[in-house]
């Protein structure tokens, strides 16, 4: 009912102003005159011109738009009504043979342009005079960041949120913006200032909205809004916002994620759907952290069909609802299998015939397959081979295995099964017209059995968090960055490349630790305590990307290099296959593994190595002592 008073107003509003524009632009051209006959003669045509223009008015949207968020689009539509309209009238004044003077066409066409703006500004006017009179019960939000984001934070806090939250200003570093104003509302001053700004201003609530902004510079910022005990919101980095809608939504609390940003990563998009556009992907793995972002990824790319593939029923459910609601064009299939069930796999393949692969699928847990090294085996190494074979099988045309930084000098059973997973890819490119390639690369933050979740419950627990050791350093990329980088390394594939992506610098653990306890709102070691645990069994203080020998050739991608590696010993390789093929048994497992990859330095053997030699020593003491022990001997630390 109320929507009709509206509309009504606004429909006599404008018949007012289309019956009145065309006497006031006569009586502008007659300079006052009111005694001439051309009054008489629009007399006579007025109906017909109300009537034009009402109906190209209706036909324009005019009466289906919110006047009160009324902008540039809204005045071009007013433009384009009025003059068509305009021309229809001009038409039909010419086809009644109307004697009226030529200018007045031009006069009442600004005029009714004129006066139909001013009328919509009054609503806007109207509008803006009702949310602002109860502004003392809002929460006084300052923003950081006067570019395109801010400007989009701000307008749609102006428009929908004016009744909760009060913008009462912007900061910018940028000086050319100082003191300027955006939607009405001034850039107070640069970062530095925040503090005096929020105590000036009352502000209650920070929003940085700065999504391209680099984790050392938003530190920063985080530290100075920090200290004024405001809350405290961003938007997610630039690699979240791929598409580049910005809305206030998408407004969240400051995460690790956000203090690790690095500069964007600028994709080739052109060529990147060029392989994935109208082709059929297959993405094993594809409930896991990044096999479900790299299927969030590819489907932007339009392929014909997106296949998931993995043993996890309820994560590859969920992805599968998730993309067919969001891309109704793409076919979509959702398979459950094992990557180690050859017979599967290949039935899989046979009936999907996928172009492009993605191998996500894998297991990662160190100290969990330190302990069980023929199950690491039997997954990374021959599921990737089995996967590969089925994949050549069909003729596919790119095969894209997910590898680690922990196959660079493998301390660990995972890292040196996914360094054997990345020999057999290498040695299958050789003779197959399949393009296969690994992408190497860090620890992907957020990603399921991650440190980071870990951190977080132990901090909710209230503490301690545990940490291996003080020096520990790890590379880190968020889960976006790294599946889109992944998807540009496929598009430079050429076959039997090893990629390795730029991580960035390292991260020590503990200052990671320190942040996570900070951005909970509490203080190291005082709130919550750090603990040290020492090294579990295949872990490294230091991963690597590369070993010393390798080094790296560059790619047209400044953030993807090729790794130079040595060519693959093909009967070593088959050997060591066939014998690790059958066996079982932990340390036999091990043993094929280290003569596979020489660089392989078991940790569980220098444990027993360690264990050995302690031995020696106390038989040793033992043989010194005649036999006779003493009690604190057989204590063994």
């Amino acid at each position: 009912m109320q929507q009709n008073i509206k509309l009504a107003f606004l429909v006599f509003m404008d018949l007012c102003i289309v019956t009145i524009s065309p006497y006031l632009s006569l009586y502008l051209r007659l300079d006052g005159a009111f005694n001439s006959p051309f009054y008489f003669n629009l007399f006579n045509i007025i109906p017909a011109i109300v009537v034009i223009r009402l109906v190209s008015f209706y036909f324009f949207g005019l009466y289906k738009r919110l006047w009160r968020y009324a902008s540039i689009n809204e005045v071009l539509v007013i433009v384009s009504a009025v003059t068509v309209s305009s021309i229809f009238v001009a038409g039909y004044i010419y086809a009644v043979s109307a004697s009226l003077p030529k200018s007045i066409h031009f006069l009442d066409w600004f005029c009714t342009i004129s006066f139909i703006g001013v009328s919509r500004f009054c609503v806007r006017l109207v509008h803006y005079w009702r949310k602002h009179k109860n502004k003392n019960c809002c929460v006084n939000v300052l923003i950081v960041g006067a570019g395109d984001a801010g400007a989009m934070i701000a307008r749609e806090l102006q428009q929908r949120y004016y009744a909760s939250k009060n913008l009462v200003g912007f900061v910018d570093d940028d000086q050319y913006k100082h003191r300027q104003k955006l939607f009405g509302v001034k850039v107070l001053g640069v970062c530095k200032d925040i503090s005096s700004i929020v105590d000036r201003y009352q502000v209650d609530e920070i929003i940085i909205a700065m999504p391209s902004l680099e984790g050392g510079v938003l530190r920063k910022i985080i530290n100075e809004c920090k200290a004024t005990k405001c809350s405290v919101k961003t938007l997610p980095g630039i690699y979240e916002l791929i598409d580049g809608k910005v809305s206030i939504q998408q407004l969240r609390n400051i995460d690790l994620e956000d203090l690790l940003r690095r500069d964007p990563v600028t994709l080739d998009m052109e060529e990147i759907s060029s392989y994935l556009a109208g082709k059929r992907v297959l993405v094993t793995g594809a409930g896991g952290s990044i096999g479900s972002e790299l299927c969030r990824q590819i489907a932007k790319m339009s392929p014909q069909m997106l296949i998931f593939l993995g043993k996890g029923e309820n994560s590859i459910y969920e992805i599968d609802r998730e993309l067919q609601g969001k891309y109704p064009n793409i076919a979509f299939e959702a398979v459950i299998a094992d990557v180690r069930d050859e017979q599967r796999i290949y039935s899989v393949f046979k009936q999907f015939k996928p172009q492009v692969i993605f191998h996500a699928a894998a297991h990662k847990h160190v100290p969990l397959m330190e302990a069980q090294p023929a199950e690491a085996v039997r997954n990374n190494a021959f599921g990737t081979k089995i996967v590969a074979e089925a994949a050549d099988g069909i003729g596919s045309e790119i095969f894209v295995m997910i590898s680690t930084d922990k196959a660079v000098n493998p301390t660990s059973v995972m890292g040196a099964t996914k360094r054997v997973a990345e020999l057999i890819i290498q040695n299958m490119s050789k003779s197959s017209n399949t393009k296969f390639v690994a992408v190497r690369f860090g620890n992907v933050l957020g990603s399921r059995g991650s440190v980071i979740p870990l951190f977080k419950k132990q901090i909710a627990q209230g503490g301690p968090i545990t940490i291996t050791h003080p020096d520990m350093k790890r590379y880190f990329m968020t889960i976006p960055e790294a599946s889109q980088l992944v998807l540009q390394a496929g598009a430079l594939a050429k076959g039997g490349e090893v990629f390795v992506l730029d991580m960035g610098e390292p991260v020590k653990i503990v200052d990671m630790a320190s942040d996570l306890i900070q951005l909970s709102g509490l203080v190291p070691y005082k709130d919550i305590k750090i603990q040290f645990s020492g090294l579990r069994p295949g872990e490294k203080l230091f991963e690597e990307l590369l070993t010393a020998e390798e080094g790296t050739t560059s790619t047209k991608h400044k953030k993807i290099f090729v790794a130079n590696l040595k060519q693959v010993d093909e009967q070593k390789l088959y050997h060591g296959l066939l014998m690790l093929k059958n066996e079982a048994r932990a340390d036999h497992v091990i043993k094929i593994l280290m003569n596979l990859i020489p660089t392989y330095k078991s940790a569980r053997v220098q444990y027993c190595m360690s264990l050995e030699k302690k031995e020696t020593q106390i038989q040793e003491e033992y043989n010194e002592r005649n036999g006779q022990w003493q009690p604190a001997d057989i204590i063994v630390n």
